[in-house]
C-alpha cells in the first residue's frame, strides 16, 4: 500500500508492505540519485538488519556508512547527536548526501534531528522497525532529542523523502515493545476513528492484532497523514495526537528515560486525564472505563505506583503545549472524537490528583 502525504513545500510516500525491506535498495534508488549515505541505527536493530540494509543500498549504487547507537531512550540526546555529527564530518558528508533512520522511535527522532541540522539540513529517509514508530513517530516530520529538563525539548520539523514500513520487522519485537506501539494505536482510535476502535475491540490480544498489523498500521498512518496535512507545525488540529502525552512525557522523565516506556506513559496519561475530566464533567461518563478496558486487554498499565503530583507538575510545566501561563490539553468528546482545552497551567494540578 502507498499513502501519499502532500504538504505545501514537500510531498512523500509511505510504503506499507509485508516484506518491503527486501526491496530497500530499489526503493532508495527510486528516491535519490547516487550519493553518500549514513545509516543510523541502534545495536539491537543493527544485529538484525544492518548488514542486509547496507549491502542492498550499496548494491543499488550508493556509498554507505553505518552508525549504531546504544539501544534505548538514553541515546536520544544532544551528546549522541554530537558524536554522529563528528562521524558524518569524518566521512566527508556534504549537503547533497543523506541519512537513513533504521530503527524505532528513538533512532527515527535522533536521525531526523541530525539530518535536519547537519550543515543546516540534508535529506533523510525513515525505515521504522517497531510498531510505535510504524504507526506514529516515523510519519509527520517531528524530530527531537531529550534533555534533563524535558522529553523532546530540542527538535525541528523536517519531513523525510519517504517512509518504508515492513510489518515483518515486528516479529522480532519483545512483547513490551509491541504493547508500547499498541498504546499509540488505541490513542488514534480514541481521538479519531470509531472504525479503528471497533477493529481493536474485535482482537483477542496482542498476537491477534499483529496478525492484522498491516491493516492497523495503514489505518493509523492514514489518520496521521490527514492531520499533518491540515496542521504540519502542530499549532491546532495536530495537537490532538498528543492525547495522554502531557502526563505521559512527565512520567517518562520522572521515572528515568526508559524505565517507563513511551507507550506505557501514554496509556497511563490517557486514563489519568480522562478520569479527572469525567469528574469535572468535561467528558462523558464511562469513557475512562472503556479506555481502561481496551488498554488492559493488551496488557498496558493504566496507573503508576510511584505517583508524585509535585514532580510531575514540575516536569509537565516544560511541555511544548504550554504557552505563557496556559497549557492546551486533549480530552475526548466521545470515543472517536477529541477536543482541545486551553487553561491556566496551574489547573493541570487538578488533573494530577489521585
Amino acid at each position: 500500500m502507498k499513502i501519499q502525504l502532500t504538504l505545501p513545500h514537500h510531498a512523500y510516500q509511505l510504503w506499507i508492505e509485508t516484506g518491503a525491506l527486501s526491496q530497500v535498495g530499489t526503493w532508495v534508488k527510486s528516491l535519490w540519485t547516487p550519493q553518500q549515505i549514513v545509516v543510523i541505527t541502534d545495536d539491537t536493530v543493527n544485529d538484525l538488519y544492518g548488514d542486509q540494509v547496507v549491502q542492498a543500498i550499496e548494491k543499488a549504487g550508493f556509498k554507505v556508512s553505518l552508525y549504531a547507537i546504544p539501544a534505548g531512550e538514553q541515546s536520544k540526546s544532544l551528546a549522541s547527536a554530537e558524536k554522529i555529527y563528528q562521524f558524518m564530518a569524518e566521512q566527508g558528508m556534504t549537503r547533497k548526501d543523506g541519512v537513513i533512520a533504521l530503527g524505532g522511535g528513538v533512532v527515527g527522532d535522533l536521525a531526523g534531528f541530525i539530518a535536519s541540522t547537519y550543515m543546516r539540513g540534508i535529506h533523510f529517509l525513515q525505515i521504522p522497525t517497531t510498531l510505535l514508530a510504524q504507526v506514529d513517530s516515523s510519519v509527520g516530520g517531528k524530530t527531537a532529542v531529550n534533555t534533563a529538563t524535558a522529553k523532546n525539548l530540542v527538535g525541528t520539523f523536517a519531513q523525510p523523502d519517504g517512509v518504508l514500513i515492513d510489518s515483518n520487522t515486528l516479529q522480532t519485537l519483545e512483547p513490551r515493545r509491541v504493547r508500547e506501539g499498541i498504546a499509540e494505536i488505541v490513542k488514534y482510535a480514541a481521538i479519531k476513528s470509531t472504525d479503528l476502535w471497533q477493529l481493536l475491540d474485535s482482537f483477542l490480544d496482542e498476537a491477534d492484532l499483529l496478525a492484522h498489523a498491516t491493516e492497523v498500521i495503514a489505518a493509523c498512518c492514514t489518520i496521521k497523514k490527514e492531520v499533518v496535512q491540515q496542521d504540519e507545525l502542530d499549532t491546532g488540529e495536530r495537537l490532538q495526537l498528543n492525547f495522554g502525552h502531557t502526563i505521559g512525557h512527565a512520567l517518562e522523565q520522572n521515572a528515568g528515560y526508559g524505565v517507563v516506556t513511551h507507550g506505557e506513559g501514554v496509556a497511563i496519561g490517557m486514563v489519568q486525564i480522562s478520569q479527572i475530566a469525567e469528574q469535572k464533567q468535561e467528558m462523558p461518563q464511562g469513557t475512562t472505563q472503556l479506555l481502561k478496558e481496551m488498554l488492559e486487554k493488551f496488557h498496558l498499565p493504566t496507573d503508576y505506583a510511584d505517583w508524585n503530583e509535585a514532580t510531575l507538575f514540575e516536569a509537565l510545566s516544560h511541555d511544548k503545549k504550554t504557552n505563557g501561563g496556559s497549557i492546551r490539553i486533549i480530552l475526548l468528546e466521545k470515543i472517536g472524537q477529541a477536543k482541545l482545552k486551553k487553561m491556566p497551567i496551574e489547573e493541570m494540578k487538578d488533573y494530577l490528583k489521585k
